[in-house]
């Protein structure tokens, strides 16, 4: 089996629902991922959306997660610091946590949820933003695997 990531909340290429969005709720959607590649030590995820107007517009940035961790729950606490390991960084709204989708009128955009096994812990303060995870990452990436869902209004 290959390395892989889900949600109970919306099908990959599907619609996300609006309780996920700034429409709504706007809480994290639950994810679970299978098959993680060997000798990882850290997960990071981000979210992020490349059809935003003014470029990729980054929703979600978790770093350092346990490598035991198999699942996210829907509604992540929007802290610095998560309860059983693991940071989350500064999305673009700017705000620590999730951010959900929050497009202008028009064309439905694509959301991104990129999971990375890490051979390490990236070790950085939370509130990092994603640039400065993607650079920690750097060539200790293990596997990644990616949940694509739509929103639009």
């Amino acid at each position: 089996m290959a390395f892989s990531i889900s949600s109970p909340s919306f099908q990959n290429g599907k619609d996300i629902p609006k309780k996920f969005t700034c429409d709504a709720e706007d809480v994290s959607p639950a994810l679970s991922w299978t098959d993680s590649p060997q000798g990882r030590k850290s997960f990071a995820l981000i979210a992020d959306d490349p059809d935003a107007p003014r470029g990729t517009w980054t929703h979600c940035v978790l770093f350092d997660l346990p490598a035991a961790t198999t699942s996210l729950p829907e509604g992540v606490p929007k802290v610095g610091e998560l309860t059983g390991g693991g940071r989350q960084g500064t999305n673009d709204f700017p705000k620590i946590g999730y951010g959900g989708p929050c497009p202008p009128p028009g064309k439905p955009h694509r959301y991104f949820f990129k999971l990375y096994a890490l051979d390490s812990q990236l070790n950085l303060k939370a509130g990092a933003s994603k640039q400065e995870v993607e650079q920690a990452m750097q060539n200790h990436i293990l596997g990644k695997t990616e949940l694509m869902g739509k929103y639009g209004r």
